[in-house]
C-alpha cells in the first residue's frame, strides 16, 4: 500500500486568501471568547446558562470554526462589556 505524501504548503495552496482570511478571523473570535471566559472565570456551561445558549454551542465557538452573525457578536460584547472584535 502506498502512502500519501503531500506536504502543508501543497495543502494549503489549495485554499484561497479569502479563506485563510475567514479562518484567522474565526479563530481570533474563538481566542478571544476563550481569553474572556478565563478572565472571568467562567465555565461553557456558565456562559451558555447567561446568554441562553446550550454549552454544545459555546464548545462549537471555541472551535475556531463556527460562523459568527452579527447578533451574537453584539450579544457577547454586551454580555462580557467588552468588545468581541474591533472594526477599523
Amino acid at each position: 500500500m502506498k502512502k500519501a505524501k503531500t506536504s502543508l504548503r501543497e495543502l494549503l495552496g489549495d485554499i484561497s486568501p479569502e479563506e485563510r482570511a475567514e479562518a484567522r478571523l474565526s479563530f481570533q473570535i474563538s481566542n478571544r471568547l476563550d481569553f474572556l471566559m478565563r478572565q472571568q472565570g467562567l465555565s461553557k456551561k456558565q456562559l451558555a446558562e447567561a446568554i441562553g445558549k446550550r454549552p454544545s454551542e459555546i464548545t462549537r465557538w471555541l472551535s475556531g470554526e463556527h460562523n459568527f452573525t452579527i447578533s451574537t457578536l453584539a450579544k457577547l460584547t454586551s454580555f462580557f462589556g467588552q468588545p468581541i472584535i474591533n472594526v477599523v
